[in-house]
């Protein structure tokens, strides 16, 4: 059996030229046309079993350009048909040195432990193939006689769905599906779009291009597409799964519950569709029906790690950290390499890795076939475990292995960024409230906690969720997505319409705007007359949120820059916080904040208080009073006590703010001092305490 082979990427050009995403074009130093003549030759002898004949033409290719992609794939496959492991063996860490996240070399990384009788650790491999490309068919084949083997019937069963559904696909919707998950967006989309021309109706073509236009950004064209081919195809269980992510990127959360009941009541015993029930219960703030969910899986599947997982995430952020704990290294223990159970551990801030994780995680992190996104979580659950023990060292090796990972797969761009940033200052200049005047909902419920990451906006909620007129609730995405949809036609992050729109917006639009929002976040709320929203990006949309609740209350949670940017540069977020990647990068962040801060000052004063995590900490009783001051409520003693309150905290400081005020967090980039020039070359000077600034140029 040779599973599946099909020409290299470097011979599938697409109109512009651009060959596989893999190569680095800084490398090639021989004729591309021999390479071409060469490669198409090895496949084909591969095709018609000349497995020596293509090791030849392969040999010639890597002796001067040994990180090719397709040649070291190719060779791997030889080399194994003709039972020469330890080649094959040698050419497949090769490839995923260069291609680490590459499905297929995963695969035939299975199919050489399936050939050498090495069945667990081919099941692994082959499990790393399908998270990374589901369409590979020979890793699901394999799977499904192994579960089915030991009587893991969720499992099997599975497979055997993805099995029928890839079989059922014409061969060229599988090879899309296939280089779709290997990087080729571009000839992906030309050939998909192509192939829907002929067959408009086709609900897996439609899935394969809404992919495409998530992966690019393109969220309401993502959208349209699933919405369709759901009609088309309303009992496909994978469409509608897709369908809701896409609603739950867009915030839609009430939709995106409505597409999972669904779900569940069509294919009550599909334990995945469970437990992604779940995660929207734990979206929902439900965490305590969201963990007798995935209790009940466990129950019916007790080695599924992600639920494992999913279910320590609830406990945390129910305060309940020792059964936390427990379902986390529960996780790891069935699946070693699971880094995520890992990092989860260390960014319960709370918890002291063992000398034997340690070593576990250390030797996780050196292996050649782990994917980019496990490596990642251990770099980072590495870093915080080595902090512990004074091994700043090692620790910050790993913050920068971790950090680059994520730098690498990120596009941000401190310019564009710097740019986004002015256009606000640009457009909400001092003229420009005056010129728009009176308008929006005026309602005084939302008390918006905002500023950078890291810089005590969960201890300051946690401090307000103890007032009897507060209700904490979460990071809501509700004021980005507002802002998203004033851009037009281009996509957040980018520059579109917005924040230009806003001029033109009647008193009405501002009025039903500020309405929606109020509408939209009543979900999260409980019975209290204000709650707080603490999505720390929301300072760049102050103008946008005071045009549409003139009347709402904003804090602005600073901390001194040297804590903050280091904070956020060894923090791991889930998501959309891609200036913490580099130091530089979040040295520059900071500063832009700070500009665009004082804009905000400037054009709407009285409007927001500052918040220095640091008085806070030198003097909480005079910080709560000032803070309940300015949000015009009484004095309440249990805004002292906080950390005695119990409710749920989602954040990475979960565990911090259920502990009394303290000093634990300042002067913790201190050990890292000589590191850290980057990041002080980058920061406003006038920012900085002078002896601090001496201390790391020592």
């Amino acid at each position: 059996m040779k599973g599946e082979l099909w020409l290299p990427f470097f011979l599938q050009e697409s109109n512009d030229g651009n060959r596989s995403i893999f190569m680095d074009k800084s490398k090639v130093n021989i004729d591309d046309t021999n390479i071409s003549l060469d490669l198409s030759d090895a496949t084909q002898a591969v095709k018609e079993n000349r497995f020596q004949d293509a090791i030849l033409l392969l040999e010639r290719i890597l002796k001067d350009q040994p990180d090719n992609i397709d040649a070291l794939y190719l060779s791997a496959v030889s080399s194994r048909y003709l039972k020469k492991f330890d080649e094959s063996k040698s050419y497949i860490m090769d490839l995923l040195s260069n291609a680490p996240d590459m499905g297929r070399a995963y695969q035939e990384y299975g199919h050489l432990n399936r050939d050498q009788g090495n069945e667990e650790k081919a099941v692994m491999h082959y499990r790393q193939a399908c998270e990374l490309n589901p369409a590979l068919l020979a890793s699901w084949s394999f799977l499904h006689q192994y579960f089915t083997k030991y009587k893991n019937k969720p499992a099997a069963d599975h497979a055997e769905d993805q099995l029928k559904k890839l079989k059922s696909l014409p061969g060229l919707l599988l090879y899309i599906s296939q280089i779709l998950n290997e990087g080729r967006l571009g000839l992906a989309e030309e050939k998909c779009r192509a192939f829907l021309k002929k067959n408009p109706t086709n609900t897996y073509a439609m899935s394969l291009l809404a992919e495409i236009a998530n992966r690019l950004g393109y969220f309401d064209d993502a959208e349209f597409l699933l919405e369709k081919a759901v009609e088309f195809s309303p009992d496909d269980g994978d469409l509608r799964t897709k369908y809701a992510e896409i609603l739950r990127k867009k915030q839609k959360f009430s939709k995106t519950m409505e597409q999972v009941e669904i779900l569940c009541e069509k294919f009550p015993n599909n334990l995945n569709y469970k437990a992604q029930k779940a995660s929207e219960i734990m979206q929902n703030g439900d965490h305590e029906e969201a963990i007798n969910l995935l209790n009940d899986i466990l129950k019916k599947n007790p080695y599924n790690f992600s639920t494992l997982t999913s279910r320590g995430h609830a406990q945390k952020t129910l305060g309940k950290t020792d059964q936390a704990i427990e379902s986390y290294q529960s996780a790891y223990q069935i699946k070693p390499d699971h880094g995520e159970a890992y990092f989860s551990l260390a960014n319960l801030k709370t918890y002291s890795f063992s000398n034997q994780e340690l070593d576990n995680m250390r030797a996780q992190v050196e292996r050649i076939d782990l994917s980019l996104r496990d490596k990642a979580y251990f770099h980072f659950a590495l870093a915080q475990g080595c902090e512990v023990n004074g091994e700043f060292e090692e620790a910050f090796h790993h913050l920068v292995r971790g950090n680059q990972i994520k730098k690498d797969q990120s596009q941000y761009s401190i310019e564009r960024m710097d740019n986004e940033l002015s256009a606000q200052m640009n457009v909400c200049d001092d003229s420009f409230f005056t010129d728009l005047g009176d308008g929006g909902y005026q309602t005084k419920d939302p008390i918006f906690i905002l500023g950078l990451p890291r810089a005590g906006s969960t201890l300051i909620e946690q401090i307000l969720a103890s007032h009897s007129m507060i209700d904490g609730t979460l990071e809501l995405p509700n004021i980005l997505s507002i802002a998203q949809s004033l851009r037009g036609e281009d996509i957040y992050g980018k520059f579109g319409n917005y924040p230009k729109s806003m001029k033109s917006m009647t008193p009405n639009q501002r009025n039903v705007l500020g309405r929606n929002f109020i509408e939209d976040t009543r979900m999260h709320r409980k019975d209290a007359p204000f709650f707080t929203d603490k999505m720390p990006n929301n300072f760049r949309h102050i103008g946008l949120i005071h045009l549409i609740m003139p009347n709402a209350k904003i804090i602005d949670a600073r901390r001194y820059p040297l804590d903050c940017c280091f904070s956020m540069f060894k923090q791991l977020f889930a998501q959309g916080q891609e200036f913490t990647y580099g130091l530089e990068e979040a040295g520059s962040y900071y500063n832009s904040y700070v500009k665009l801060m004082n804009h905000w000052e400037s054009v709407l004063p009285g409007k927001i208080l500052r918040v220095n995590n640091e008085d806070i900490v030198e003097n909480l009783e005079g910080q709560v009073s000032n803070i309940l001051e300015f949000l015009e409520l009484p004095f309440e003693e249990e805004c002292i006590s906080f950390y005695e309150t119990e409710r749920s905290v989602r954040t990475a400081s979960s565990e911090q703010v259920r502990k009394p005020v303290n000093k634990e967090g300042m002067g913790r980039w201190k050990p890292y001092a000589k590191y850290l020039k980057p990041l002080v070359k980058t920061l406003d000077k006038d920012l900085l305490k002078s002896e601090d600034i001496i201390h790391i140029n020592e």
